[in-house]
């Protein structure tokens, strides 16, 4: 699908849908779909993600998305989808991602059954690294889970969606309740305070169920899930019943799936708990100074001649099951007095361009 606008692009200009070229559907979202596009002059790969303002506001999240925004403005790392460009037209806003074709770890562990632990834990020391550069720009995630893990063509793990992230003050704790809840801190679900405490104990719930195909804490309805998290030791399968992992993969989970958060691994303040992470016995064999420069080979490769996502993503737009996106020249001037007081929030507070890093 590519562009049918015939006047030529000003590069130079305010960025919009024109300076890209539109390829095939890879994902969903609550608000719209993320597509592959190309930068037309520079021919570099991105992920669009495009939210209908509409449906934003429908479902009212006019905040979420502003804030999103801001916040994936304040971050670059090597391993978080960072942001590259930011637009809107009359019905979408657009946000220009990183490119990251090897799926995600919830496609790959439904695929596979389970991941061997050499890969789980090359891909924790890479997420904790996202994570304390995260929580050094004082930003928690809250909705840290195997869905929200994208891995490169390479096979690199980086922390995406963050939708209902926040910034977090040492003055204060936090209180409301946001994310998946099979993967919140008892700290969350209590509603007693938090911080960026919770996101360590999320990723030892994701590290779990990516080592043995199911969570520690579950339940048929959000009350038994609650108490489980709140109640429920920590058990973890038998050789008979899942893969057999070892004492130290189960030490760092006990530390990562610890209820006190100031005993937590990955917890202990001024950087010393990422220190502890560095070194913990399971992560031994990482040579964490070549990790962020990526100069590791990742223990597991997608496979680039298959799609590592959902298919059916781009069929919705073959069967008319939703609208296409398309390139629509923007309204010049739109007059912000006659809009809905969310549609011109949006139109105010999302109005940007390339994102300097």
């Amino acid at each position: 699908m590519g562009c049918c606008f015939s006047e030529p692009i000003d590069f130079d200009s305010e960025v919009t849908l024109y300076h890209f070229d539109l390829h095939r559907a890879v994902g969903k979202g609550a608000f719209g779909k993320v597509r592959v596009v190309e930068h037309k002059r520079s021919k570099k790969l991105y992920a669009l993600k495009y939210i209908d303002k509409a449906r934003c506001i429908r479902q009212k999240a006019v905040a979420n998305i502003i804030q999103e925004r801001r916040l994936l403005e304040e971050i670059d790392h090597p391993f978080v989808v960072n942001m590259r460009y930011a637009f809107q037209d009359d019905e979408n806003c657009f946000f220009v991602l990183d490119l990251m074709l090897g799926g995600d770890l919830r496609f790959h562990l439904e695929r596979r059954g389970f991941i061997r632990e050499e890969v789980v834990r090359f891909w924790m020391a890479e997420l904790s690294c996202a994570l304390e550069y995260l929580h050094q720009q004082r930003i928690i995630h809250r909705d840290l889970k195997p869905d929200n893990i994208l891995l490169d063509s390479a096979g690199h793990a980086h922390i995406t969606d963050f939708n209902v992230a926040i910034h977090y003050s040492e003055r204060r704790l936090h209180s409301s309740v946001a994310g998946s809840m099979a993967y919140m801190a008892p700290q969350v679900i209590n509603k007693k305070g938090y911080s960026w405490q919770i996101d360590w104990w999320s990723l030892g719930i994701t590290a779990y169920e990516l080592l043995y195909h199911k969570r520690p804490f579950d339940g048929r309805n959000a009350e038994k899930m609650r108490d489980s998290i709140l109640k429920e030791p920590l058990k973890f399968p038998d050789d008979a019943t899942g893969p057999r992992c070892s004492d130290e993969a189960i030490l760092a989970l006990k530390g990562f799936i610890n209820r006190d958060p100031t005993t937590r691994l990955g917890c202990q303040p001024d950087g010393q708990g990422f220190e502890d992470i560095r070194q913990h016995p399971w992560f031994s064999c990482i040579e964490w100074d070549n990790l962020e420069s990526k100069t590791c080979q990742p223990p597991f490769v997608p496979d680039m001649k298959a799609a590592n996502f959902d298919v059916s993503h781009e069929l919705d737009e073959f069967l008319m099951v939703e609208k296409p996106l398309t390139h629509t020249k923007r309204k010049a001037n739109p007059d912000l007095e006659k809009m809905k007081p969310e549609l011109r929030q949006l139109e105010e507070q999302c109005v940007y361009d390339l994102v300097p890093k």
